[in-house]
């Protein structure tokens, strides 16, 4: 029987490494794949930036240092030209937001509809024949034994665990995707690169989605408008609600407040951002729309469930209900929560198991 091909999202960090390494030792037949999401005509960031972010200028001899990991792997290598799709799901979607006073998660967009959806498809198109997709996510997939459904899970190790970025991911993807590394802890990741002689064990992480200040991208002209007081009163002036977000405390300009003053909400329509302090950031009720649910369906109209509204956020208890219509939820919290904020993620969790999410309103 031929071996199974699997295509493996190549970074050039050590845990797309890792994954191909492991894969290799399964018997598989590996094919690594870059996806170029930078485009030209976004400005190159000022001074320094960082290389290892996500988007960043492809530079010739990023892509060569790739193409070299990828020969020293005994893989075959290709790059897949995701620009376009990536500029209208992941780019335009992040300038909308901010415009409209919501802060949001690109990483999310990018992984459901450009890293798991244009990337394996545009290989397909390519002429490119694999089996199955990988990555170096820290995430598992279980199939369900009585439903058949394909469960998505967090990693064994908790504190790499990225399933909050991947809730959108549907059971077509999910069915064609590995993890190799969701039941690992970094450090054994690095321990495999640093014995197959690789210089990637010691190479750091990723950090942010964008190389550059996030103005680069939005280069929206000043929109000035109040810095107010929940009762309305006005205290200041700011140039746009985009440079603020829920929870901002620094760089207000505030003084004489007897307790340190804080973003509690952003007013698009009548361009507003709101301080107050700290007390006002915590709410127990969220309402969240553009629903995905991992098995396609929600588990019941009113149901229990652990919630993430970001990724670093320890998973809060909470009673969801749908609306009437199915197209948005309410979730109900057992203890206030800081910080909620509209454009972020929501994500329902059932223990180790994604049940699904959608974005903060």
């Amino acid at each position: 029987m031929d071996k199974k091909t699997v295509l493996v999202g190549l970074s050039g960090g050590v845990d797309s490494t890792a994954a191909a390494i492991l894969l290799k030792e399964q018997g598989y037949r590996v094919i690594g794949s870059t996806m170029l999401i930078w485009d030209d005509s976004l400005p190159i960031p000022k001074g320094g930036h960082n290389k290892n972010a996500c988007l960043s200028p492809e530079k010739k001899e990023d892509l060569q240092e790739i193409r070299a990991l990828a020969e020293k792997l005994g893989i075959e290598y290709l790059t897949v030209d995701c620009r376009e799709a990536y500029r209208q799901a992941v780019l335009d979607n992040f300038r909308s937001e901010y415009a409209c006073g919501r802060t949001p998660n690109p990483c999310i967009w990018c992984n459901s509809r450009i890293k798991f959806g244009v990337l394996p498809t545009a290989a397909r198109a390519q002429g490119i024949a694999f089996d199955k997709f990988a990555t170096g996510h820290y995430a598992r997939i279980e199939q369900d034994k009585t439903s058949g459904d394909f469960l998505l899970k967090t990693a064994k190790d908790l504190s790499r665990d990225q399933s909050y970025f991947l809730h959108r991911l549907t059971q077509a993807q999910l069915k064609e995707i590995l993890f190799p590394l969701g039941e690992m802890t970094k450090p054994e990741i690095r321990e495999i690169a640093r014995k197959a002689g690789l210089a990637v064990a010691d190479k750091e992480d990723s950090q942010d989605f964008y190389c550059g200040d996030y103005n680069d991208l939005l280069n929206f002209p000043n929109h000035p408008g109040d810095l107010v007081l929940q009762d309305g009163t006005v205290i200041g002036k700011h140039t746009g609600i985009w440079g603020y977000t829920i929870g901002k405390r620094k760089g207000l300009g505030l003084s004489g407040f007897k307790e340190p003053m804080y973003v509690v909400g952003l007013d698009a329509v009548k361009n507003q951002v709101i301080v107050g302090p700290k007390a006002a950031l915590y709410h127990d009720t969220l309402r969240a729309d553009h629903l995905t649910w991992t098995r396609g369906h929600a588990p019941a109209e009113t149901f229990e469930a652990h919630i993430k509204i970001r990724n670093l956020h320890h998973a809060a208890p909470a009673v969801v209900t749908l609306s009437a219509d199915g197209e948005s939820l309410t979730a109900q919290f057992k203890e206030p929560q800081l910080s909620i904020t509209a454009g972020q993620s929501a994500v329902l969790y059932d223990g180790d198991i994604v049940l699904g999410g959608g974005i903060i309103v």
